[in-house]
């Protein structure tokens, strides 16, 4: 059976531990980060959150708010996911394919804010006060920027991830298992 799963979310929800055990499961993993980074790269640009968001806009600016998801679709196979969702433009490009799924993957902020600073990433705020800052800055209304809140409403289903990493993994089966099953009823 053909499946894409979109993933979508806030920063450090666990997005990248769900990507991370599909491919387990067999999926292959795409992000659309992978394409921001690729021409932060060609920029000579460190991969630091802030240029990656910079340039993130940028590309939809010049091709449009759903650019990322249409560079990434002719990479797709028969079981794939394609991680880092941040604007409902990509939802709406994605959406084109039959068998797309998205998932939204969302954790407390504290949560999300203790495992930023655990996965010490460069350019990732320090303190609970600028990780709350960021975030607000990832929320706009401009249509060529990243809109999280409003890409997450349009999730197809939902996983709450405050718990350890065996309680993502059941979730992730059992969602595995309800979609196979509607696959199968269809």
């Amino acid at each position: 059976m053909k499946l894409v799963l979109g993933l979508t979310g806030s920063n450090a929800a666990g997005k990248g531990e769900v990507a991370s055990y599909l491919r387990s499961r067999g999926f292959a993993v795409h992000s659309l980060s992978d394409v921001v980074r690729e021409e932060a790269a060609a920029r000579g640009l460190p991969p630091e959150r802030e240029h990656l968001i910079r340039i993130g806009n940028e590309l939809r600016e010049a091709g449009g708010p759903g650019v990322l998801a249409r560079r990434i679709i002719s990479r797709l196979g028969e079981r794939d996911v394609v991680d880092s969702i941040r604007n409902p433009s990509e939802v709406e490009a994605l959406r084109e394919l039959p068998e797309f799924v998205l998932i939204g993957v969302s954790a407390h902020s504290e949560t999300r804010f203790r495992r930023s600073l655990e996965r010490g990433r460069a350019g990732d705020p320090g303190t609970i006060e600028e990780f709350r800052t960021r975030e607000e800055q990832e929320n706009t209304t401009d249509p060529n920027a990243q809109r999280l809140e409003a890409t997450f409403r349009l999730a197809d289903r939902t996983i709450e991830n405050d718990g350890g990493l065996e309680d993502l993994h059941r979730v992730v089966d059992q969602l595995l298992s309800s979609l196979d099953a509607e696959a199968a009823q269809s």
